[in-house]
């Protein structure tokens, strides 16, 4: 990253606090900027040694180690030009509302992170021939956008949409015009084998989450599997384990400040 590039990011990094997950209003430290810029250096480089066009891109934006859980968010990184730019949806702070982005690697990996590591599942020529027009189409990067958001929505009901599950739904859509609304889009990830993690979560937890927090809700799971703290929900490591089962993109690789890529390994494992 050259000179120029670092002072653009260092000037829009204290706007971005207020465009993720991380609602603390602070600017990053010194050492937090450092390993952020270090991680968007590394991951560029990667991604243009990779030969791709678009890949599927994580972060660790939360310790979900509680849950088997490696990253927490996911978008489309894409080239443009010289550049990569991720498109991803974010929740706005505070709120239950989300809406769609366009960032750099630098703004992407400059959230608040828990774990200075990114993932990326770098799919096939074919869906990424499929996949790119739309990024570079706000039409139709937001067709299936649902601005009520929550953050343990039902991969199977329309009341809400979270980020993860914006983004396989467009997937699906890109894939199979026929799923051309979210119905059809979810029905088309069934058919194609697509199988969320299943969060055990207690009615206590529950309570508090729903009690503390706006963008968390669990009106849309099915009641049996709700009361007995099944909560089913798009997550990054279940779409990265879909993508590579399915064929639609390589094994997932694990990405680290200064280091080359190497391949996914689960937590726990």
């Amino acid at each position: 990253m050259n000179a120029r590039a670092f002072l653009t990011a260092l000037c829009l990094l204290p706007l971005l606090a207020q465009a993720g997950q991380n609602c603390e209003a602070r600017k990053l430290t010194v050492d937090e900027l450092r390993q952020s810029l270090a991680l968007a250096a590394s991951t560029a480089r990667a991604l243009d040694q990779s030969g791709a066009k678009v890949v599927v891109l994580a972060r660790a934006g939360q310790d979900l180690s509680d849950y088997r859980l490696r990253y927490s968010h996911l978008g489309f990184a894409y080239r443009d030009g010289d550049v990569w730019r991720v498109a991803h949806k974010l929740n706005q702070c505070g709120s239950n509302k989300g809406d769609l982005y366009r960032q750099g690697l630098a703004q992407f990996f400059s959230d608040g992170l828990h774990r200075y590591e990114a993932g990326l599942v770098v799919l096939t020529p074919a869906v990424q021939s499929a996949l790119l027009p739309a990024l570079k189409d706000n039409t139709q990067l937001s067709h299936l956008h649902e601005a009520r958001y929550n953050m343990l929505a039902y991969p199977w009901n329309t009341a809400y949409q979270q980020s993860n599950q914006w983004a396989i739904e467009t997937l699906a859509m890109q894939l199979d015009p026929a799923a051309d609304s979210r119905p059809r889009a979810q029905a088309w990830l069934r058919q194609q084998g697509y199988r969320p993690t299943t969060l055990e979560i207690s009615a206590m937890k529950r309570f508090g989450a729903r009690v503390g927090t706006a963008h968390i809700d669990f009106d849309d799971h099915p009641f049996g599997r709700r009361m007995a703290g099944h909560i089913d929900t798009v997550t990054v490591d279940s779409v990265f384990d879909w993508l590579t089962r399915r064929g639609l993109g390589a094994a997932a690789q694990v990405i680290t400040p200064d280091e080359a890529p190497r391949h996914h390994a689960r937590l726990g494992t």
